[in-house]
């Protein structure tokens, strides 16, 4: 193995290991939640389930705020990701939908911030990033940028998924998805 390239995994393993520092201290609690973990069950695009996207979302949100240099809040950040798509029931369920009038969409974000306002103390950037985390599709744009930098890292992750370039984001991605995995 050439230097470079070694020098390149070390980065790439202190990158990692920082973004799973991040997530296990501002976002534990909400991944060990019993809520959360039945996500787990729901799919979210593709193959990926709910608890996946959620998790890539506030990992790419990290990254991308890092190289943008955005100095975003970071807990709220994490936090508001994490819960982005908290509305706790399969979208992909035809009865159900059909109560809904099939738009999904437009609703989920509202009933995201119901379920987590119901377990968890909320800021007003938490709030932001999940109720207009669907902009354009819901018209009211984001106030903070936390809420931009979620936004743009569910769109990527959601086009990924749907397209199903990568299932899980684990070829594509390296070992993203393992340590993903371990948070």
């Amino acid at each position: 193995m050439s230097r470079r390239r070694a020098e390149t995994l070390k980065r790439n393993f202190e990158r990692y290991r920082r973004i799973h520092a991040l997530m296990d201290k501002y976002g534990k609690d909400i991944i060990n939640s019993d809520n959360f973990q039945m996500t787990r069950e729901h799919i979210q695009h593709g193959s990926v389930t709910v608890n996946e996207h959620c998790r890539y979302v506030a990992i790419y949100s990290l990254i991308l705020n890092k190289r943008l240099g955005l100095h975003c809040n970071l807990r709220d950040l994490i936090r508001g990701a994490l819960l982005h798509d908290y509305f706790l029931y399969d979208w992909h369920d035809k009865e159900y939908l059909s109560q809904r009038k099939r738009f999904h969409g437009f609703h989920h974000p509202k009933t995201a911030l119901r379920n987590a306002d119901k377990e968890y103390q909320l800021t007003d950037i938490q709030r932001d990033i999940i109720v207009k985390h669907m902009f354009p599709l819901v018209i009211t744009p984001p106030i903070y940028r936390e809420a931009w930098v979620v936004t743009a890292a569910d769109k990527y992750c959601s086009l990924m998924e749907t397209l199903r370039i990568r299932k899980g984001h684990g070829k594509a991605i390296g070992n993203r998805a393992k340590i993903a995995n371990s948070i």
